[in-house]
């Protein structure tokens, strides 16, 4: 299976008269909500690659009707104001359960990064409620829902991806390494992360993630993971689902990146909405049925 672009040009791009935006849009979480698809995306206000200094990371929102065409916020809905995160927050995931909207998020200071989360009724107006796992780790992301009673989340602990449990979002239990690189893959040989939250199907979670190489970069991968027991993994395709092969996937700010933090599930249907080498945001899609281990 391979995911199919729907457009050869970015769908958002950075807005230079915003200081905050005005290097880079990329790694947005994408929430389907009441007709409407809402992104969270990262944002930049110079490189995000070091070269040019330490660029500051915020979160801005963005909206669609049709899921290409977007209109966006002037001011970021999250930003640098606590000296945890003082060179921003970063590379959001978010699932909704009940009425909550939750966020797993990157939260930098310049030294260490850590697993944050924040909260909010509307997708605007968040309130941060601090580390979730105290040590360096990212990729992260809650299950939509809970699994036997628990909340289960996704993170990364160099260089797999991991599962874990808690009963209160607040203490985590149960780690466990899932999905490792690939030493004679192409494509994942270096490090696997997870990409957005996980899908829930009839056969089970489906899951899109990132894997690297030196001479490919990021990539796109895709996994089955059992309902009922997450940490089993069900099937692993073997090929990516999205290489760098576009211009602006290729030659940005960091070369050679296809990077998602999130998709929404339009029907059978599925926007995956990347960040294309760390500068702009594209959009593929492909279909529930085509979905062959």
């Amino acid at each position: 299976m391979k995911l199919k672009r729907l457009s050869e040009k970015p769908v958002l791009l950075p807005k230079k008269e915003n200081g905050w935006e005005a290097a880079a849009v990329f790694n947005a979480a994408a929430v389907y909500d009441n007709g409407l698809i809402h992104l969270i995306y990262r944002a930049t206000d110079i490189p995000p690659n070091d070269k040019e200094g330490p660029f500051v990371s915020s979160l801005g929102y963005a909206v669609s009707s049709d899921g290409l065409t977007f209109s966006r916020l002037d001011r970021p809905v999250m930003s640098n104001d606590i000296p945890e995160e003082s060179r921003g927050p970063e590379d959001p995931r978010i699932v909704k359960i009940g009425d909550t909207y939750y966020m797993l998020y990157t939260g930098y200071n310049g030294v260490d990064y850590k697993i944050c989360m924040a909260t909010s009724k509307n997708l605007v107006k968040w309130e941060r409620r601090g580390v979730v796992l105290d040590e360096r780790n990212k990729d992260a992301s809650l299950f939509p829902e809970k699994i036997e009673g628990k909340y289960v989340m996704f993170h990364r602990r160099e260089p797999d991806i991991w599962l874990a449990y808690s009963d209160d979002l607040k203490k985590w239990y149960r780690h466990r390494s899932i999905i490792s690189p690939r030493a004679e893959s192409d494509w994942e040989s270096g490090k696997v992360g997870i990409a957005g939250p996980p899908i829930k199907t009839e056969e089970g979670w489906l899951l899109i993630y990132h894997g690297t190489n030196p001479k490919k970069g990021y990539s796109l991968g895709i996994a089955l993971l059992d309902l009922k027991d997450p940490s089993r993994v069900i099937a692993r395709q073997k090929e990516p689902i999205l290489t760098p092969e576009l211009e602006w996937e290729v030659n940005g700010w960091v070369p050679r990146v296809v990077f998602s933090c999130g998709q929404v599930v339009l029907g059978q249907r599925v926007l995956v909405y990347y960040g294309g080498a760390d500068e702009v945001i594209g959009v593929a899609e492909f279909n529930l049925e085509d979905i062959n281990f």
